[in-house]
């Protein structure tokens, strides 16, 4: 392992951009993988499209083998400064809104009643008039 334990900012890190300069940051390491983009199974292009941010995700999707990990060793040139890497954010949903939700459980018990009810008052006029207008057998 090379590198010395020298500190990199992500300012730093992200001038290291190019096929003949290409730098990348996983778990908070900084590895110059220059040497290794043309023997990069995926190709070179897969691994510049994730340099001047952090990769760790990049890197661990596709699934990489221990082989491929303990590749890392090799290229390693130093630590990245953690509070240059901007953090992660994860999705938070909205919160609900019970008012609506119950807005629209009433609202669909309401259809349920009249999709019931209008046909019965339907058949219910229908019968009526039908007796009505029926004349008397005599």
């Amino acid at each position: 392992m090379g590198g010395d334990g020298k500190v990199f900012t992500l300012e730093e890190v992200s001038q290291h951009t190019s096929n003949q300069d290409c730098w990348i940051v996983i778990d908070g390491k900084v590895y110059d993988v220059t040497k290794f983009l043309d023997d990069h199974p995926g190709g070179d292009e897969v691994i510049l499209t994730s340099t001047g941010k952090d990769a760790t995700d990049d890197f661990e999707d596709v699934g990489h083998s221990s082989t491929a990990k303990a590749m890392l060793d090799e290229y390693y040139v130093g630590d990245i400064d953690s509070a240059t890497v901007p953090t992660k954010t994860k999705f938070v949903p909205p919160p609900s809104n019970q008012t609506q939700s119950n807005q629209n459980k009433s609202s669909d018990f309401l259809i349920k009643i009249l999709q019931f009810l209008v046909p019965l008052l339907i058949l219910g006029l229908a019968l009526g008039i039908r007796s009505y207008t029926k004349t008397p057998s005599s």
